[in-house]
């Protein structure tokens, strides 16, 4: 998918804002395609940009909520590999439309899980009644009471066994475009974002998050997600 790519292990456990700035200020600045994988400091709750906040709110005792930037539904993290690629407008992977990037990444997915014995294999329709603002979500609704993630597959979602285990949001810029995806519900090996990495380019560079992304990330929290006005928008 990429002649090259930059890989970042941010293992550093951060809060849901600083994660969804991380990615933006990554947007801004990335001369090249990058992955990030990266982890929570405690249980979190991220929805999309046009999603409400009286849909959330309810767990705001027990999780950080956060809203994306990308678009789709909610999304529980804590337990899952959270990634997100960034491809600029100078690659040309961005020319590709937003359907064959989301469906590319995921094929990507499921070759790794392939390769491990078990039997991926990408959703080939949206269900019925999806909204098209969903194409590009990872769902989760737990407000029934039941612990149902990922509940509605779409078009290209990693499936397994039945189970909807991948899935993913985007947003496109003037500087890029920016792909914010979850696994979960299924057991990964510990080498798993290495050959994800491997499957998208046969030339990777790992790098690291410097001091300046992360300053200019905690301007964006300020900014915008650490902020009531934008956690409340909707």
């Amino acid at each position: 998918m990429f002649a090259a790519l930059e890989v970042y292990y941010d293992i550093a456990p951060r809060s849901a804002a600083l994660n969804m700035a991380i990615d933006e200020a990554l947007l801004e600045t990335a001369p090249s395609p990058l992955i990030r994988f990266y982890r929570w400091n405690r249980p979190a709750l991220s929805f999309g940009y046009f999603g409400k906040f009286s849909d959330v709110e309810v767990f705001a005792p027990e999780r950080d909520l956060v809203r994306r930037w990308t678009g789709g539904g909610i999304v529980f993290h804590g337990d899952d590999l959270t990634y997100s690629i960034v491809i600029p407008t100078s690659d040309s992977a961005f020319r590709e439309s937003s359907m064959s990037i989301y469906e590319n990444v995921h094929r990507a997915v499921s070759a790794v899980l392939i390769e491990a014995g078990q039997g991926a294999e990408l959703a080939s329709v949206a269900a019925p009644g999806v909204q098209r603002q969903q194409i590009y979500s990872a769902i989760a609704d737990r407000r029934s009471g039941k612990e149902v993630c990922f509940a509605n597959p779409v078009r290209a979602d990693v499936m397994l066994n039945g189970r909807k285990i991948a899935g993913a949001a985007q947003r496109r810029t003037r500087a890029g475009l920016l792909q914010q995806g979850s696994i979960q519900n299924v057991d990964l090996a510990n080498d798993f974002g290495q050959k994800f990495a491997q499957e998208l380019s046969v030339k990777i560079r790992e790098g690291q998050i410097d001091n300046r992304i992360v300053r200019r990330a905690e301007q964006i929290v300020a900014e915008r997600y650490g902020t009531e006005s934008w956690l409340r928008r909707r």
